[in-house]
């Protein structure tokens, strides 16, 4: 029993015991003291209007001498009784006030709101840990897909920030330690609801502490973990963490992309972006001569993929990158002269990579000084400096908290599109443009929704009743239905499918569903939800499938069918109907 209130009868056991005594004396001096009748005749007051005077005595409520006329005594006892009593409620009030203002306790109180929040928790909520800028922009994205999240942060400051910004529900948020396993456990980490944790601190032991817990308190839970040196990305790896993102190794990456194949760079960005809105800007670095400003660990993932691509680098540092035959300026790259040594004038391209947003502001304006053509990829690392880096016209930009945010986002939310991306990588140019086209045709000039779907009871109860019974068939064409109206297609496309070990993409139409099938579907906003319809509803799929709105309830059912001169099915279907949608 370590909860407030316990806590609080232990600290506040001398004041209540020190006034319960003032009382029970002053009541017993009133009980033993004689007082006078009218008629002169001793009495002897009762411990009920002992306590009953007592009472409103204390309060300083003063309704007077009751039930008689007190003797001097009676009033001399009183008086010593009513010093005695402000004196120890002085005590006791002073001790509450104390208790109520002290530090631990008010951790106490905010750590059982906090667990009480947690517990009464009724839908599907990931846990974040560290609730920095990423955790904030992982936050917001969480709030547009109506999803729940719990937030642990080491800083009292940032889970003080959960008051202060607009949610659509109460976030629960902890100040606390998130390596302590107790505080995952708080969190939810053994909840039932729990759908997966997610750590996000700038610190990569903490990560890994992390990582370790959910494995071994919660091995069915997925654990996102973020981690900058590639050595915690490999032990992270080691013990089975569902998905660890390093977001200089993500960017250099997606830059080995836009070099090699700027169609898959294309599409891997319109399927990871905000749906809904426009799709992303982006240009094909040109091959040559680069200038890499900054050899940290961001520096060192881009010259390993560019090296990879077969591009000239130069290494701008203020130390020596002993761990590379490449060309070396020693500086920051913010003067002209730096630059210059470098080769800025016959480069085609320069990365500002260091760890402060000034310098790198200065180096591409310096660079752009010098060169009004070249290529110019800078990184932010500060979001509150986003508008000065708006303000400059980059090619492209690295921003570790969003790269982290996106790929937490599309590796939680929807599980199948991680493999689809790793499939685009693999692909090349010419596929994607296959599949940019289908895009264009369906969701238009606006990033597209994208979402998995399992064909089974969860995801699709209504479907999976007719797979199971074979006959009819239902059809992926008929998932792309409009409910409103058969005739329309939905604003969607099937990006691929799994059955089994086989993967399909931009599978055909016409081919039946099958239990167990896996399909990434991408559409305009709202096409998802209007598809739900069609999955649920067994009369709207019936509809879907077939072109006729057929009533509902199964003897409605029955006697439509009837007065069209049909056989009806065992299950209500219309056989006629269901011929003509195979």
């Amino acid at each position: 029993m370590s909860g407030p209130f316990f806590i609080a009868l232990r600290r506040l056991r001398a004041p209540l015991i020190t006034v319960i005594l003032l009382h029970a004396v002053s009541m017993l001096g009133l009980v033993l003291i004689p007082g006078e009748t009218e008629h002169g005749e001793p009495w002897h007051m009762g411990f009920f209007h002992a306590l009953y005077f007592m009472s409103y005595t204390a309060t300083t409520t003063g309704f007077g001498e009751l039930p008689r006329t007190f003797s001097d005594a009676q009033r001399m006892w009183v008086m010593v009784s009513i010093y005695a009593l402000v004196i120890g409620w002085t005590y006791a009030i002073g001790s509450m006030f104390a208790l109520l203002q002290d530090p631990n306790f008010k951790a106490i109180r905010v750590r059982q709101r906090f667990q009480r929040g947690v517990r009464h928790l009724r839908e599907p909520f990931f846990i974040i840990c560290g609730f920095g800028e990423t955790g904030q922009l992982l936050g917001r994205f969480f709030e547009r897909a109506n999803m729940r999240y719990v937030v642990v942060d080491i800083d009292p400051a940032r889970v003080d920030e959960l008051l202060l910004m607009d949610h659509l529900s109460d976030v629960p948020g902890l100040a606390g330690d998130a390596r302590n396993p107790e505080n995952l456990i708080a969190a939810g980490l053994t909840h039932r609801d729990c759908r997966g944790v997610v750590t996000l601190t700038n610190d990569d032991g903490a990560n890994l502490a992390v990582a370790i817990s959910a494995r071994l308190l919660n091995d069915k839970v997925p654990a996102l973990c973020r981690a900058e040196r590639r050595e915690v990305a490999d032990n992270m790896r080691s013990f089975d963490t569902a998905f660890v993102i390093n977001p200089f190794d993500t960017f250099a990456d997606y830059l080995a992309l836009s070099i090699r194949a700027p169609a898959a760079y294309q599409l891997a960005r319109w399927l990871t972006a905000l749906p809904g809105s426009e799709v992303p800007r982006t240009h094909r670095p040109p091959k040559g001569h680069w200038v890499m400003c900054g050899y940290g660990r961001f520096g060192r993932a881009v010259v390993e993929a560019a090296r990879e691509e077969g591009l000239e680098i130069t290494i701008v540092d203020p130390h020596d990158p002993w761990d590379v035959g490449l060309p070396w300026v020693r500086g920051l790259g913010t003067e002209a002269p730096t630059l210059q040594e470098a080769g800025i004038r016959r480069a085609v391209g320069i990365v500002a990579g260091t760890e402060d947003d000034v310098n790198n502001l200065s180096i591409v304006v310096t660079a752009r000084d010098l060169n009004p053509d070249v290529y110019v990829v800078i990184r932010q690392n500060l979001q509150t400096n986003a508008p000065l880096f708006k303000a400059f016209p980059s090619d492209s930009m690295m921003v570790p908290s969003q790269i982290i945010a996106q790929e937490c986002l599309a590796n939680l939310t929807t599980p199948l599109l991680p493999a689809f991306l790793h499939r685009i990588k693999t692909r090349g140019n010419a596929w994607s443009l296959k599949v940019i086209e289908h895009l264009e045709s369906v969701v238009g000039e606006q990033v597209p929704e994208v979402w998995g779907l399992r064909v089974g009871h969860a995801d699709a109860p209504a479907v999976t009743e007719l797979v199971r019974n074979g006959n009819p068939l239902v059809l992926l064409d008929h998932l792309l239905r409009d409910p409103a109206d058969a005739g329309e297609r939905l604003p969607a496309l099937v990006l691929f499918r799994i059955r089994g070990h086989e993967l399909v993409d931009l599978p055909d139409d016409q081919s039946p569903l099958q239990l167990g099938d896996e399909l990434l579907f991408a559409g305009s906003p709202g096409a998802r939800e209007r598809q739900a319809l069609s999955l649920h509803n067994r009369n709207v799929l019936d509809y879907v499938r077939t072109g006729c709105d057929v009533p509902g309830g199964a003897v409605w059912r029955w006697w439509a069918q009837r007065r069209r001169g049909v056989e009806p099915d065992s299950d209500g279907a219309d056989p006629s109907a269901s011929g003509s949608a195979q």
